[in-house]
Parts: structure tokens; C-alpha cells; sequence
């Protein structure tokens, strides 16, 4: 953190326009808006599936200036480089048209817990740094390679099952194979990077496309690596902002969250968290749903998310 961050004298909520959001949605519009709504006055770009009905497309964007519509849309299947596309889209968006220091980057099922100004301010506090859990590959919780094979063979998906070619493939040698989930706090200069890097290296975008689930790997790999001048360790916070509720069972997304979830909601926000030490407080939740959330969403609104709450706790700082 800088000298300037830390004295910073500006009021509560002073730093809305210095944190944009990335939303990447493709379904869901009553969802969409009501965390459109949420992240105000904080500026969105929004990112939609190239596959959604136009209707749903035009109503998760009403009121959007078009600008902030991320173009071209990418067709974003399931375990593809798809969503890799859209992110990477939204970062070029993010650097041309705001002057923000940081890009909170979420799906179209993600929530703040805490009012968007304190959730701002908060960003703005870290001094320039971003915000992500990042781990190096092998990654024991990735199976019997660590993520490794995720690389090291080409993949399809069909139907949401793997199609794996069993013949290896050399990891380009000057990255750093890294993992990480795609839901993170980028600070412009670490977008920057990773822009100009896949501007420079066509062979990393090629190798990547036949990755499984580039879009935990690639950009988390980018990061990591020398190759792309971001000295990760010392440049980041390295741990996730966002409670995912995964439950153990073995499944391709976590469950959707419902008014069950609150108690260990309004801990995670304030830092605590017995399933995982915390040092940073949840500042999102993921995932929720307008079908059955609803109550959830009213809840974070009028207890966690109140206006009068002007800062993240500071004791889990």
C-alpha cells in the first residue's frame, strides 16, 4: 500500500469511479440487473454469451451505455477458450475506456456482500495490488497430475464430457503453469501485462485453446510467469475474495445459494471463516440465482449491504 493510499483523506465512497466491474453473464437478466444495481456507482462492463436469446441479451443490458457492452461477444462453451476470450475482451474494454486502477472481474451470479462504495474503497486501499488466489501447478486438489495433464494433452469438450487426445504435447517452456479460479480483483497494470503478452505470444492463445478449462490456467499462468514482467508474490494479494459455497459433493459448478447459506455469509464478510483461514475479508458471494436467492439477496441487502456500513471490517485487514 502507498504512502497516498494509506492517508488518503477522501470521504467514504470517494473511490467508486476508481474500481470498474467485468460481469460476464449469459443467462439470467433479473439476475444480471439486480447485481448491475448493486455494484452502482461503481462503472460495468458487461460481457454476454454470444449463444443468449436476443431478448434475454437486451434486458440483462437495458440502460447500459454501448460502450460498455463488451464486443465482440464470444460464444462461451463450457470448458472452452471461450470465456478466456471474453475476459481478455473485457480487460481491452476496461484499459480503453475507463482510467480505473482495478477491475473486479464476476459472472452474472456473483454478489457483493458489502456496500459497493466500502467495497471500493477497499480495492483502492490494497495500493495498487490485485487480489486472487493463484497456486502453481501441480495442484494436488486437481487430480492425480495436479492440473498438469490439463496442459500437456489437447482437449475437446462435448456435451460437457472431456475429449482427451493421449498424446502429450510439450508445456511451453518459459511459462509458469498456474491455476487459479477465473473470479479475481486485476489491477490495471497486471491487465496490462497480460494484454500485452498475449499480443506478443499468438503461440501461447494457440496452445491454450486445446487447454482444459483455459479459463483457469491461461491468465492465471500469464501472471506467474516472468515472460510477462508481473512480479506476482510481491504485486498481489493472493488469496480469494469471494465465498463459493462448495459443499464436498463432486460437481461441475458449486450450488446455488439460498437463505441457508447467510450465517456463514456474514462471517466470511467479516473475515471469518472455519473452513479456510481468512485474511481477506469475502467481499462477493457466488453463486446466486433469481429463482431461489431471492431471499438470500434480500437479506445481504438490508443487513450486510446498508448503506450506513461505510468500510469492510477493518479487523480482518
Amino acid at each position: 500500500m502507498t504512502a497516498d493510499d494509506r492517508d488518503d483523506p477522501s470521504p467514504p465512497g470517494a473511490s467508486t469511479g476508481r474500481v470498474a466491474c467485468l460481469v460476464l453473464a449469459h443467462g439470467d437478466a433479473p439476475q444480471v440487473l439486480r447485481l448491475r444495481s448493486a455494484l452502482a456507482p461503481m462503472p460495468v462492463l458487461l460481457h454476454c454469451d454470444a449463444r443468449t436469446d436476443p431478448a434475454v441479451f437486451a434486458a440483462m443490458t437495458e440502460g447500459l451505455e454501448p460502450s460498455a457492452v463488451v464486443t465482440p461477444r464470444q460464444v462461451c462453451e463450457w470448458a472452452g477458450f471461450g470465456l478466456v476470450e471474453a475476459e481478455l475482451a473485457g480487460y481491452r474494454r476496461f484499459l480503453e475506456t475507463t482510467e480505473a486502477g482495478h477491475l473486479v472481474v464476476l459472472s452474472g451470479a456473483d454478489y457483493p456482500l458489502h456496500p459497493a462504495a466500502a467495497v471500493a474503497d477497499w480495492i483502492v486501499g490494497t495500493g495498487g495490488r490485485s487480489v486472487a488466489e493463484l497456486w502453481p501447478l501441480p495442484f494436488p486438489a486437481w487430480g492425480r497430475s495436479g492440473g498438469l495433464a490439463r496442459l500437456r494433452y489437447r482437449h475437446w469438450a462435448w456435451r460437457k464430457h472431456m475429449l482427451r487426445l493421449p498424446v502429450p504435447r510439450r508445456i511451453p517452456a518459459d511459462v509458469s503453469p498456474s491455476g487459479a479460479s477465473v473470479w479475481k480483483i486485476i489491477s490495471r497494470a497486471h491487465a496490462r501485462a497480460v494484454v500485452d503478452l498475449v499480443d506478443a505470444r499468438p503461440d501461447l492463445v494457440a496452445f491454450w485453446r486445446r487447454s482444459w478449462c483455459a479459463d483457469e490456467t491461461f491468465v492465471p499462468t500469464l501472471l506467474r510467469s516472468p515472460i510477462s514482467g508481473v512480479d506476482w508474490e510481491n504485486e498481489s494479494i493472493n488469496e480469494a475474495a469471494w465465498w463459493i459455497g462448495w459443499d464436498g459433493t463432486r460437481q461441475k459448478s458449486p450450488p446455488t445459494l439460498t437463505a441457508g447459506h447467510f450465517d456463514r455469509l456474514e462471517a466470511a464478510a467479516r473475515g471469518v471463516d472455519p473452513e479456510r483461514p481468512r485474511t481477506v475479508p469475502a467481499l462477493f458471494a457466488r453463486k446466486v440465482s433469481s429463482t431461489v436467492s431471492g431471499p438470500l439477496l434480500d437479506r445481504i441487502d438490508a443487513e450486510l449491504r446498508d448503506p450506513a456500513r461505510t468500510a469492510v471490517p477493518e479487523a480482518v485487514r
